[in-house]
């Protein structure tokens, strides 16, 4: 129950979160719907940008191919050790703060979240907000299918399976040998670090960035990943959600000056009603 109160919280928080900042940008569309189609059109490019990205890295980008890699390794030597300390911790966890991690992580939860901040951007003009909303899902979508890959064509047993670190059955239907990367640990960090980008505050967007992590570390807690699961899939989510922020920023300096305008946003309540009141 608790689990759910937070999460009611943090989408609850959302938009004020997202409005942090001291102005918000608008685009004037021709209509919601041609605008809705145009931002259709940037997702799908942004996605295809990301795939397209390795045929152009440079020295930079393959120095942080190679630092991930080997993090990656040195990280699996330690596995057995670190999986045995977490999911002995986690029996003293909170069993609604690994819940928390558990629905933040799924899908349906991650996309109703991102859908949400999109329609909150088209609804009120706000391109601030449409543009996270953007990143959100494009970012989403664009590492959720290469988690989706991934897992099934390495096949890596769970902990949880009892096989060990180096059990792999590819191409396997069977969830228990879909852990490597971590899906969960992907779409929850992909959702907070798209979000902390957009905030000026450090403390806020740091913040933000540790209730990403809450459901990483819960996967291991659980005993549903190894180390190298999440650590590989939080890293996927900072190169995916920084290549796709670059390539947005770009788009939309071909659009011209941008007017501005701000959201004031009023806690109001009254006789049988209490809520937020944006006014813009």
């Amino acid at each position: 129950m608790l689990s759910k109160q937070l999460m009611f919280l943090f989408l609850f928080l959302l938009p004020n979160l997202i409005c942090a900042q001291d102005t918000l940008l608008v685009v004037e569309p021709d209509t919601k719907w041609s605008q809705a189609k145009n931002d259709g059109k940037l997702i799908f490019n942004s996605i295809l940008h990301v795939y397209s990205r390795p045929a152009h890295w440079k020295g930079d980008d393959w120095l942080t191919f190679g630092a991930i890699t080997v993090a990656t390794g040195v990280t699996h030597l330690y596995e057995d050790q670190v999986n045995t300390y977490f999911v002995a911790q986690g029996k003293s966890i909170p069993t609604s703060l690994k819940e928390f991690g558990f629905y933040f992580g799924k899908p349906l939860t991650n996309y109703g979240l991102t859908g949400s901040v999109y329609a909150l951007g088209l609804i009120t003009d706000n391109d601030k907000i449409r543009h996270t909303g953007i990143l959100l899902i494009s970012s989403a979508s664009a590492a959720g299918i290469i988690q989706s890959v991934s897992k099934t064509l390495v096949g890596r047993a769970r902990p949880s399976a009892g096989e060990g670190k180096l059990s792999f059955h590819p191409i396997s239907n069977e969830p228990a040998y879909h852990s490597f990367p971590s899906g969960h640990a992907i779409l929850s960090f992909t959702t907070a670090y798209a979000i902390g980008k957009q905030i000026n505050n450090p403390y806020l967007k740091y913040a933000i960035y540790g209730v990403g992590m809450i459901t990483p570390v819960s996967r291991l807690w659980t005993g549903a990943h190894w180390l190298t699961d999440v650590g590989l899939g939080v890293a996927i989510s900072v190169v995916v959600v920084d290549s796709i922020d670059k390539y947005l920023k770009k788009e939309y300096l071909k659009e011209g000056p941008l007017q501005e305008k701000a959201i004031k946003w009023q806690f109001k309540a009254g006789y049988n009603q209490v809520g937020i009141v944006g006014q813009f």
